[in-house]
């Protein structure tokens, strides 16, 4: 029986937003299963619970088939390991993205050399967004239709209303 090709989408998603769509849509067509994987860090205050963005990435993904939704702590390399991970996805927005992105998966390749960090772009209509942004938007009631799937949009108008 073939291995399943298993890569993990790390990060915060507080919230998941339609450049993390985009990647993921992209990733999910290279991999047997695509992992979606919120990091718990004791030292963000997130506006969403784990709970909320496990369930805002479940339902903001039910479209793409080989998707899972998991949280961890610690390291990355080690829960790709436990997962048995050959590849962490990681979204690239501007040129000042790169050199932290090439520090971590030059770390993580050390770390685990038997795992690859794939970097990639959103869509160009999608590379002005992250998450602080959409937040802020939202919070001043300003529109954030275009940039977030429905579910997070309705969370959001409840948090902030």
């Amino acid at each position: 029986m073939k291995k399943k090709r298993i890569a993990i989408y790390p990060g915060t998603f507080d919230p998941i937003h339609n450049g993390h769509i985009d990647i993921a849509t992209r990733a999910a067509k290279l991999f047997d299963v695509l992992e979606f994987v919120v990091a718990i860090n004791v030292e963000k205050e997130p506006l969403f619970t784990v709970e909320e963005r496990l369930a805002l990435i479940t339902d903001s993904t039910k479209h793409i088939n080989n998707i899972k939704v998991n949280q961890f702590t610690g390291l990355v390399v080690d829960y790709a390991k436990n997962s048995d991970s050959i590849a962490i996805i990681r979204g690239l927005r501007h040129v000042s993205d790169c050199e932290l992105e090439f520090q971590m998966a030059m770390m993580n390749y050390h770390l685990n050399p038997e795992l690859s960090t794939i970097l990639m772009m959103p869509d160009e209509k999608h590379i002005h967004l992250n998450s602080n942004l959409v937040k802020e938007i939202a919070r001043l009631h300003g529109d954030i239709v275009d940039y977030v799937p429905l579910a997070v949009h309705k969370h959001l108008k409840a948090k902030f209303n």
